[in-house]
């Protein structure tokens, strides 16, 4: 799909037609699917894609979705992480129904389980390493070899066990393995580990627990716990779903969950990969985990897209059985969609150039009434101050302009945005040759821009009165890699596609005068240079820092085209 094609043709979604099948049939009475994010890390793109899936999917059913954390690693989790995610979830627009639930409530349970299938001879505690663990489980081609600890009797396997959940052994003496098949072609039935003593406090449970389940122990334990009807995993958990469905038939569980894969979301000029992105914060090549240019939510909540148009992003793509890339244009597609159409419209000038108007008469103020959206009156108007000094884009300027240069030019007239005419009579330079001013006349006549007397001018720009200027920062932020698949080179580290101009700093940026009274997160477009949201940590009223969500239009597809990007 194009970068700004539409269509009104709805997406594939297999996942939607399974859940109609199951209600239809009588299977389920009530969908009900979960979101299980481990609580390593901050969320990103692909899991924006995947929480869109299961919210939306369980509303549309009318169902539910539990908001669940798989928090069995002490050691890489945090409650800082859970903060965020929660407030991740929400922010775009989805609700799980009250208290967030944790894997770690079901310790207790799992636990007991875990002595069940010890008592029906299917779990034991191998004392091997690790190590040899991995050694015995053999590969593709060959076979796994018996634990020599297989056959210990359920009397040696229980007390071993409850050593183990005393504290009484320590790291890596012993697991408890689920007793499968060693030779069975999936690797992952080969007596996969259910729990490894990590003598770490967890982030809920403190020390109360010196041993953890693994993941694929914990996870269909935990939904069928929870009544999970579908649980909705990226294809590269397809693999687990044999175990997963193992683990809950010899539990004996009725009307078991159902795992179903779908193809994640794969955003060119991006890496998602949790240990990548925490890379990039803890070696300082971004600001943190929500830098502007991080494919994390709040990254992309501080550059200033909206949760509508990440939503609708996501169900633009639909649900299908296979992995693939999409054009990061795509995005920006329905960025640009949804901010046309709710940001207000203001002048600001990122690199001023000055501008003396000889012929305005000094100290008079024009307060032009201009409407903050073109198209949409529910915006009302502002008052823009028109005076004899005004700033101008300093790129506006050509001393010596080429042919079809319809902007500023030594005695060229060009269009003041909502104001006037005016002609540059004379170039004011520094010592070092460098332009610092410009002197300008204007057209009285032309006052709104029109002149009466229906001459053509081609070039309008933008401008701000000097002395109502309002100084800002600016932060100019672009695509944070300038390859398509930074991650995907076996030569060569990801950082070395990192793009040297994603950041820009501009200080010394002038604002129209009420874009001094912004909220942080307030959004808006500064005519001919992009869209804008005013920080959500460093703007404050009187000293905005706003940071460009996206340029106006697509930029990039024209740069890279040139080989310049």
């Amino acid at each position: 799909m194009s970068n700004h094609e539409s269509t009104d043709e709805a997406p594939s979604n297999f996942v939607r037609d399974i859940m109609e099948a199951d209600r239809e049939s009588g299977r389920v009475s009530q969908i009900v699917t979960r979101f299980p994010p481990e609580p390593n890390g901050y969320l990103h793109i692909g899991h924006a894609f995947a929480v869109n899936v299961n919210f939306s999917l369980a509303a549309e059913m009318g169902g539910r979705t539990n908001l669940r954390f798989d928090d069995t690693n002490p050691v890489a989790e945090d409650t800082e992480y859970v903060e965020a995610i929660e407030r991740d979830i929400a922010w775009l627009g989805f609700d799980w129904g009250g208290e967030a639930l944790y894997a770690s409530d079901y310790f207790g349970q799992l636990y007991d389980w875990a002595e069940q299938l010890i008592r029906d001879g299917k779990a034991y505690v191998d004392s091997q390493s690790i190590d040899e663990i991995r050694a015995g489980r053999g590969s593709f081609h060959e076979p796994g070899v018996d634990s020599p600890h297989r056959d210990r009797s359920v009397e040696e396997n229980l007390a071993l066990f409850r050593k183990m959940r005393a504290g009484e052994l320590e790291e890596g003496e012993a697991v408890l393995r689920a007793k499968i098949d060693m030779r069975s072609p999936d690797l992952k039935l080969r007596d996969p580990l259910m729990y490894r003593i990590r003598k770490a406090p967890h982030h809920r449970t403190g020390t109360e627990w010196p041993i953890y389940p693994m993941y694929d122990w914990a996870h269909g334990q935990s939904d069928a716990i929870e009544g999970i009807t579908h649980s909705l995993c990226s294809l590269e958990f397809v693999n687990h779903r044999p175990l997963y469905d193992w683990f809950l038939s010899a539990l004996g569980v009725e009307s078991p969950p159902r795992q179903y894969e779908f193809g994640r979301l794969n955003l060119a000029y991006t890496v998602t990969s949790k240990r990548r992105l925490l890379q990039l914060v803890e070696e300082g090549h971004v600001d943190g985990w929500d830098d502007p240019r991080m494919p994390t939510v709040s990254g992309m909540r501080r550059r200033g897209f909206t949760p509508e148009a990440i939503r609708a992003f996501c169900d633009r793509l639909g649900v299908s059985k296979r992995d693939g890339v999409v054009d990061f244009g795509m995005l920006e597609y329905e960025i640009r969609r949804d901010l046309n159409e709710r940001t207000p419209r203001a002048m600001g000038v990122i690199e001023p150039l000055k501008v003396v108007i000889e012929n305005y008469p000094e100290g008079e103020v024009d307060w032009l009434e201009c409407r903050l959206h073109p198209e949409d009156d529910r915006h009302g108007t502002r008052k823009v101050p028109f005076s004899r000094e005004i700033w101008v884009e300093r790129s506006d300027f050509m001393e010596e302009p080429f042919k079809k240069w319809f902007r500023l030019a030594p005695g060229r007239e060009v269009r003041l945005r909502y104001a006037a005419l005016i002609t540059c009579t004379d170039v004011i330079k520094d010592d070092a040759g460098e332009v610092v001013e410009l002197r300008c006349t204007w057209d009285p006549d032309s006052r709104g821009g029109a002149p009466k007397d229906g001459r053509k001018v081609r070039g309008t720009i933008h401008w701000v009165s000097a002395s109502h200027a309002v100084d800002a920062e600016v932060r100019l932020y672009d695509r944070l890699f300038t390859d398509p698949n930074p991650g995907g080179h076996e030569d060569k580290s990801f950082l070395e596609f990192l793009n040297p101009e994603s950041k820009q700093l501009r200080p010394g940026a002038k604002l129209e005068p009420w874009l001094g009274t912004l909220e942080p997160g307030t959004r808006v477009q500064l005519e001919r240079q992009g869209y804008f949201v005013a920080d959500e940590i460093d703007h404050r009223e009187g000293a905005p820092v706003l940071n460009r969500t996206i340029t106006l239009k697509d930029t990039w597809a024209k740069l890279v085209a040139r080989g310049q990007g």
